[in-house]
């Protein structure tokens, strides 16, 4: 029985056929279960495999790596994204995945910190760039386009989120505000 994903796509070389997840003209190889610390990864995935994975679930024990590698307390983050502190930490102690709304929430930020991997690299050379810390610190950083707001204060909502995204889109455009 062959899947909507295992039908060949033009343009798109299949890696393995039954494993892989086509997203534009990119091939993921989904055989293990990406990690959303593969920061330009997950903004290379197309829309409909980082539905599967928030649906599958996002291991809540992520939070902690995300947080370690932003350089930041898991505690700022929980804030950040709106998350419930006591309830991810125990799902993580018991190696359960977010509710679909959580994981979204850490995806999206994940995305995030993948799309400014991905234009810096695209400009130039990133070498020496972190763009996890330089998230962080510019999520803190009250930004003009948003009324004088903080962007971390778009983050607890995928809206915000993309309202977040749209203005770092900007930024590399030049078309900032």
């Amino acid at each position: 029985m062959t899947t909507d994903i295992e039908k060949p796509v033009a343009g798109v070389k299949v890696l393995k056929r039954s494993r892989a997840a086509v997203t534009g003209t990119h091939v993921i190889e989904t055989r293990k279960p990406l990690s959303v610390t593969n920061f330009s990864d997950v903004y290379r995935l197309g829309p409909v495999e980082r539905i599967e994975i928030i649906k599958r679930g996002v291991p809540a024990g992520e939070v902690a790596k995300i947080a370690k590698t932003i350089g930041r307390p898991k505690e700022r983050l929980f804030k950040v994204l709106g998350l419930p502190r006591a309830t991810v930490d125990r799902r993580a102690r018991s190696k359960q995945q977010l509710s679909p709304d959580q994981g979204e929430r850490v995806l999206g930020f994940s995305k995030l910190v993948g799309q400014v991997q991905v234009m810096v690299e695209q400009s130039g050379d990133a070498s020496g760039f972190d763009a996890a810390r330089w998230v962080a610190d510019w999520l803190d950083t009250p930004a003009p386009a948003l009324g004088g707001q903080c962007p971390a204060e778009y983050m607890d909502t995928a809206e915000g989120q993309e309202l977040v995204s749209g203005l770092i889109a900007r930024i590399q455009s030049g078309a900032y505000a």
